[in-house]
């Protein structure tokens, strides 16, 4: 106990040691399924397609990138953030990277894509190295930061209101409500909601995983009663869904993890180093570079870390994100980066980099109780309440905007609805960093804009140029 108190600080930043372990229980909960979700991504096998990467070796590979990205979070930056695959960047490690590298004429594309992918993560600790990246951090100003957090707080709620099924798929509308008020999802959803809301209003510590384990109870009781209900009253149009039958009931809690072998170190450098490949190798950079910018302010916001609009320890921070992302491609798998989900563990309670270490003992104890696990992640309804949940009180950082200033509010608005609508923590970032300069520039205040603005949406926009001639 003396260590962690030396280590993290406990008592000087008002919390404890059980306290810590909590929120970082809660962190893993809430961002789990990607133990799950990124092996049938880069494997293939949620698309019926075959990448040729093992499953099995990218199981263990992402829960081996998160456990170590985390624990130099916890360990190095002492935050509560934790790290691992981002979604978005597996898609395009998948459908964008190997696809270009497949028709380049490359044999074992996806060993090409891991190339790229290590390359970007070196690049990434070259502007670590050259202070480039916390520039980019004290360059922004206090409305975007804010703008940055509530728009992130959108984000993970519109997450978890898709997951639960509550939000679904329009062809008209793009999105609309789920009238199928009879549905367990829905029902599920709306119990643990209201459950974590109550228990938050009640300012329970621990209310949002008292709230996940709680849905996860009624899961379990729901599951083995409905296909009973099904079969006697033949009522299974009504009762049945399709998240439902995701969710198996498991009788073996420990299991011994496969092997790493199929993708430990199999990344096809020199390929990956052909010019055809440039482009990819700077796109993943970028993607990288502002979701972990996004993700560290947005829960720096929240936790109250952000200091005369810095966040101390930022280069240690990012540089966790770079190694991360770097052993990620070592041991198999895509971009590993900050994740939005820490918002979860930081309203938990959680402060230090204990709840970050906590954290990633989650992941490596994952490996050997793969069949709990699954169980949980297997019904998004568990933990979608608790997204949603975070969701709303990170939107509170809008009454932190500069409302009377347009200059301030305009770039900010578009951060806001630019991170939810576009599907992604960069694109949305960088909306605003372009309109900034340009409207400050416009409206005859181009003085007050830093010049590493300036820079900034220079570069993002030969980005999107860049994009726009390769995807």
């Amino acid at each position: 106990m003396n260590w962690m108190e030396r280590r993290f600080r406990l008592q000087e930043n008002g919390t404890t040691a059980r306290r810590e372990v909590l929120a970082g229980i809660t962190t893993f909960l809430t961002m789990a399924y990607i133990i799950f979700v990124q092996p049938a991504v880069l494997s293939g096998s949620l698309f019926g397609m075959k990448t040729g990467m093992d499953i099995g070796a990218v199981t263990v590979a992402t829960c081996l990138s998160a456990a170590i990205a985390t624990a130099i979070m916890g360990l190095y930056a002492r935050y509560p953030i934790a790290l691992a695959p981002g979604m978005g960047e597996n898609f395009f490690f998948v459908f964008t990277v190997t696809g270009a590298a497949a028709a380049a004429g490359f044999p074992a594309p996806w060993r090409v894509a891991l190339g790229v992918v290590f390359i970007s993560g070196l690049l990434f600790y070259l502007l670590y190295a050259l202070g480039i990246r916390e520039k980019i951090f004290d360059a922004l100003s206090p409305s975007l930061k804010n703008g940055i957090a509530a728009g992130i707080g959108l984000f993970i709620a519109f997450i978890g209101l898709q997951n639960s099924g509550f939000i679904i798929h329009s062809p008209g509308t793009l999105v609309t409500l789920n009238t199928r008020f009879s549905s367990p999802d829905l029902i599920l959803f709306a119990i643990g909601l209201l459950l974590t809301f109550s228990l938050l209003a009640r300012r329970l510590r621990g209310a949002i995983l008292w709230g996940i384990l709680a849905v996860t109870a009624l899961a379990a009781l729901a599951r083995l009663a409905i296909p009973r209900l099904d079969s006697l009253a033949g009522i299974q149009a009504v009762t049945s869904s399709k998240l439902m039958t995701q969710f198996a009931l498991t009788g073996k809690m420990v299991a011994l993890p496969p092997s790493i072998a199929p993708t430990f170190l199999q990344m096809d450098l020199v390929n990956a180093l052909q010019a055809v490949m440039w482009p990819y190798i700077l796109i993943i950079l970028f993607m990288d570079v502002f979701d972990t910018v996004g993700t560290l302010v947005g829960v720096g916001e929240q936790a109250g870390f952000i200091k005369d609009n810095k966040l101390p320890r930022a280069r240690e921070a990012m540089l966790a994100d770079q190694a991360g992302t770097v052993v990620g491609a070592m041991l198999g798998t895509s971009t590993v980066t900050s994740y939005i989900e820490s918002a979860a563990g930081v309203e938990a309670g959680g402060r230090t980099g204990l709840t970050a270490l906590t954290t990633a003992a989650c992941f490596l104890a994952a490996l050997f109780f793969a069949p709990l696990i699954a169980m949980v992640g297997s019904y998004p309804p568990i933990t979608a309440p608790a997204l949603v949940a975070v969701g709303a009180m990170m939107v509170r950082n809008v009454g932190k905007i500069d409302w009377h200033d347009f200059s301030e509010l305009a770039p900010a608005f578009l951060v806001m609805i630019g991170i939810p609508l576009c599907y992604s923590i960069s694109d949305g970032l960088a909306l605003g960093f372009i309109a900034y300069p340009l409207l400050k520039l416009l409206s005859g205040r181009g003085r007050e804009v830093p010049v590493a603005m300036f820079v900034i949406a220079a570069a993002l926009i030969g980005y999107f140029t860049i994009r726009s001639t390769t995807l």
